[in-house]
């Protein structure tokens, strides 16, 4: 199954370190379209491109997630202007989110935002994500919330963003989605990946009835935290984890890497 977007390689064009990033940021909305997370054009990824200037690469606004290449993958500036020559525009609420936590943190080089079902039904409850489930004890811990202001446009609300998130890793836009990030694509990814199953997982244990839930003995979710957290499981992520979603998407199609 061949992308339907054909456009001239630019590896040779950039830094191998620069390839690599956008090889896996077009894997990362590959996996996106692949698992269903996708919301048409409507939500984005983005990494820091490696390098002493503060440029990022995000998606094009009028493709789709499965039609993505390294290649067609846009480099912007700080200030949302993009460098170099593309046929494509980006989204300015997508760089107001994602400029935000990129020039905050020196350690978000990826940054993934969706709207999934899921994640926008819990970001609709008042209590948060819940710690009933191993995969929302492992993902809780590091979750910020950040309450809805409309469609990000106002460039004033980078710093409440910046502000709420501080120095966790996840964050739940309220009444609007989800948000991971990482050192690495990798690491969002992941994070993202956790996230989504406990909120998936949230929505129907909720329907249960929230007085007929299981509350985990008093201790264990600082337990998990303790287990899941640290260099451990970045390697079992970077090392482990990734390597085998790029192989699931090369066996379904390599057109990511073009």
């Amino acid at each position: 199954m061949a992308t339907a977007i054909q456009m001239p390689s630019v590896q040779s064009e950039v830094s191998d370190e620069e390839w690599n990033a956008r090889v896996d940021l077009a894997a990362a909305y590959r996996l996106v379209a692949l698992y269903g997370w996708d919301d048409l054009i409507f939500t984005h990824l983005s990494v820091r491109v490696p390098g002493p200037e503060h440029h990022f690469l995000i998606n094009p606004y009028n493709l789709m997630f499965e039609e993505i290449t390294a290649s067609s993958l846009v480099k912007i500036d700080v200030n949302g202007n993009a460098i170099g020559n593309t046929p494509y525009v980006t989204n300015p609420a997508g760089f107001t989110i994602h400029s935000a936590i990129h020039m905050a943190r020196e350690d978000a080089k990826a940054v993934i935002h969706l709207h999934t079902p899921y994640g926008q039904a819990v970001s609709a409850m008042d209590f948060g994500l819940l710690p009933h489930t191993q995969t929302a004890m492992i993902a809780q811990h590091d979750v910020a919330y950040h309450d809805y202001e409309g469609i990000a446009t106002d460039l004033d609300e980078r710093e409440r963003l910046v502000a709420d998130i501080g120095t966790k890793n996840a964050m739940i836009l309220r009444n609007h989605g989800t948000l991971t990030v990482g050192d690495t694509v990798a690491d969002a990814f992941l994070r993202m990946y956790f996230l989504e199953r406990a909120c998936e997982a949230q929505v129907h244990m909720l329907s249960a009835g929230r007085e007929n839930l299981n509350t985990p003995p008093q201790g264990t979710p600082e337990k998990v935290k303790d287990q899941s957290s640290g260099e451990g499981m970045g390697m079992v992520i970077r090392k482990l984890a990734w390597p085998a979603l790029l192989r699931k998407l090369d066996r379904i199609d390599t057109s990511f890497r073009n």
